[in-house]
């Protein structure tokens, strides 16, 4: 009797998990139903804007989250979330400047910051103390080509 009830349990869990086309379909309907507004709040986690600082002399040398020495005078920043070795194009809002940073640390952890910039990269934008910034995540193939132009 247990073997039949096994048997039986294990065809139901086999037959939910194994048909393609259900799980295509819904799939299909589910996307359907996704709202213009969830679809422009998707967008917005592209983009963000928020407040940058930067981190120079008293951190220059020690270890970043990502195990690597921190360079002031490199073009990298730390971010709470944006995975680690990724790139980033950071624009000032008040004067225009962008400039891709490399992320290699997290942070920051000083109030409602979405940025702790390398001296370097805060230099090159115009930022001495904190600016309002627009972050956009770059994927590797937007980076290569901003990087070559």
């Amino acid at each position: 009797m247990n073997k039949l009830i096994l048997a039986v349990f294990f065809v139901v869990i086999c037959s939910y998990f194994s048909n393609p086309i259900q799980s295509a379909e819904a799939s299909r309907r589910h996307t359907a139903h996704v709202s213009k507004a969830h679809k422009a709040k998707h967008h917005s986690k592209t983009q963000r804007h928020g407040i940058a600082s930067w981190y120079g002399p008293k951190f220059h040398g020690k270890r970043t989250a990502n195990g690597e020495r921190f360079n002031m005078y490199a073009m990298t920043a730390a971010h709470k979330t944006l995975p680690l070795s990724s790139y980033a194009e950071v624009t000032n809002l008040k004067n225009h400047r962008s400039v891709i940073v490399r992320i290699n640390d997290r942070g920051p952890y000083h109030g409602k910051r979405a940025l702790d910039l390398s001296y370097a990269a805060a230099k090159v934008l115009g930022i001495s103390g904190t600016g309002s910034v627009q972050i956009k995540p770059l994927g590797r193939n937007q980076t290569l080509a901003l990087l070559t132009q």
